[in-house]
């Protein structure tokens, strides 16, 4: 998403649609202001905190710091901003779209995108901080709603050519809102209800306004899927949707290592290296310039991931007894008299456990990494306060897979986040201290 400066800013183009004159209103209109209206119940439910929606109402603005990194004005907006932020850092490294490739990946048959109609006497500053009268005397949030206009395009290339024309839609005060809607418009209110079936509340959090699991997938992805695993897995006899396919971008997140949930090989090996990284209420991106980090899991990798995962403890070991477990995981062998052989041989002195070294000598001699054994991380957070000095600044990380997991030896949330991935990594940082995830 770059921003040049262009003379023709306020130009429009496409179908616009222009949600007033109620007296006069087209069938197609009156469709789209009932969606629209349904995209505002989707988002923010039948009530919505004046706070909740003024954290939201920032422009995309990059940091006189940073100049590819964006600025998160308060807290909240991070399930748009940061998702955003990691498609154009896959930008700088395979120089493709930004906020054209967000609307493309949901596969829409048209393209929707909401522009916010200022009035002739609205006046609005660089910063996007300014405010009408008619803004000051009524709600907010209704008189956001009231003044949203729709254009509609038939392809993706349209959207690009409006936005480049246009830029100062997402520059300006309501920019983060106007995106988000322009992707809930072009999917679709019913196919994001359709995805999010299990789940009946807002997008955005009513009261402390962050942004829902399904709100982050759907940025990430293009789908509004409540969960981070691969697939489908069933739960309670309900059978719940996750990540269906290899995305651009990955997502990592501490809620992980606390057990609360299982992110899947899809969003831990991503098509760029290039992660949204989850702490409990706040989203940042790690990114590197290592293109063998994006490489694919070896069949190696990925059944260590896997042991791992049955020793939550970082130990380098299993109990005996789930062994058949691991070996269903890794689509190996599992037949009952074939484990217990196996489990006759792995632990030989019968002491009831099983050792990682053991398990990856027997089913994967001499497996080699994928990803380098050294190598440099950057850390994003949008977030003014949450950086050195208060500069929106890229962190930068120099790390290294170690021999043995460090995971059970450390308190640092990020660190901890890092190692759902890479369970043995250490990184050392710029300045002393780990990025804060908050």
């Amino acid at each position: 998403m770059q921003m040049p400066n262009s003379s023709n800013e306020n130009e429009t183009s496409g179908s616009s649609v222009a949600l007033q004159n109620r007296d006069n209103m087209s069938a197609g209109t009156v469709s789209l202001e009932r969606e629209l209206a349904s995209t505002r119940r989707l988002l923010w439910g039948d009530h919505v905190k004046e706070d909740v929606f003024r954290r939201w109402a920032q422009g995309f603005h990059f940091s006189p710091d940073e100049p590819s990194a964006l600025i998160q004005q308060e807290g909240g907006p991070c399930a748009a901003i940061a998702p955003v932020q990691g498609f154009l850092l896959k930008i700088l490294l395979s120089e493709t779209g930004c906020v054209f490739l967000i609307l493309g990946q949901c596969l829409a048959t048209k393209y929707n995108v909401a522009v916010y109609r200022k009035n002739d006497t609205e006046g609005q500053t660089s910063s996007g901080l300014n405010v009408s009268a008619e803004e000051l005397s009524c709600d907010a949030i209704d008189h956001f709603h009231r003044r949203i206009e729709v254009h509609t395009f038939k392809a993706i290339t349209e959207v690009e050519a409006f936005y480049t024309r246009n830029i100062r839609i997402l520059k300006d005060k309501y920019g983060v809102l106007l995106l988000l809607y322009s992707v809930i418009l072009s999917k679709g209110v019913e196919a994001v209800e359709m995805e999010l079936s299990e789940l009946s509340d807002p997008l955005i959090h009513s009261t402390y306004g962050y942004g829902s699991q399904g709100l982050i997938n759907l940025m990430l992805t293009g789908r509004a899927v409540a969960h981070v695993w691969d697939h489908e897995q069933v739960v309670g006899g309900l059978r719940l949707r996750g990540i269906e396919n290899q995305n651009d971008i990955g997502f990592l997140t501490i809620m992980e290592h606390m057990q609360y949930c299982t992110v899947g090989s899809f969003y831990k090996n991503p098509k760029h290296p290039v992660w949204v990284l989850a702490s409990e209420t706040h989203l940042t991106v790690l990114f590197s310039f290592e293109r063998r980090l994006a490489a694919p899991e070896t069949a190696g990798e990925s059944a260590e991931r896997i042991f791992r995962s049955f020793d939550p403890e970082g130990n380098n070991f299993i109990p005996s007894a789930a062994l058949q477990d691991v070996l269903c995981a890794a689509d190996l062998v599992s037949e009952p008299e074939y484990v217990e052989l196996m489990r006759r041989k792995l632990d030989s002195e019968n002491l009831g456990i099983i050792l990682l070294s053991a398990f990856m000598d027997e089913f994967f001699p001499g497996s080699e990494r994928g990803a380098p054994d050294t190598f440099t991380l950057h850390h994003y957070n949008g977030l003014s306060r949450s950086n050195p000095g208060g500069r929106v600044v890229y962190r930068t990380g120099r790390a290294a897979l170690l021999e043995c997991p460090m995971r059970a030896a450390t308190t640092d949330p990020m660190l901890t986040c890092l190692q759902t991935k890479w369970p043995s990594i250490d990184v050392v940082w710029d300045e002393g201290q780990s990025p804060s995830l908050n």
